[in-house]
């Protein structure tokens, strides 16, 4: 089992910054797949970013060049920094976790909600 819990949601303006967090504990977090969706007001939950146990990212169209998904296995903790946020970007951010790319998104953190004002 993992358990994940983000962090670092709030209200910013348009253009602003804003770092969420998410801690994870449970099984050893250097073998798992981390990753962070996002899910907007009355739309499907969708993929935002992913960063492998050996650090190779992968991001969704819409948030290339503006977010940037990091890990520290040694704080058992995966990041998203979100530079040049605009309303769009407003949705309830959820921390995902899996054991390999053939694996479902098994385990997932309780979310934090990003509003961005414009």
């Amino acid at each position: 089992q993992v358990q994940l819990v983000e962090s670092g949601g709030g209200l910013v303006q348009a253009g602003g910054s804003l770092r969420l967090s998410c801690a994870a504990s449970g099984r050893a977090f250097s073998t798992l797949i981390v990753g962070w969706f996002r899910q907007a007001p009355g739309k499907e939950r969708k993929f935002v970013a992913q960063c492998t146990w050996s650090g190779n990212t992968y991001y969704t169209d819409s948030v290339k060049d503006r977010f940037t998904i990091s890990r520290d296995n040694g704080k058992n903790t995966v990041y998203l920094q979100m530079n040049s946020l605009a309303p769009e970007d407003t949705a309830v951010y959820y921390c995902a976790a899996r054991l390999g790319f053939a694996s479902d998104w098994e385990y997932w953190g309780q979310g934090t909600q990003v509003t961005v004002s414009s």
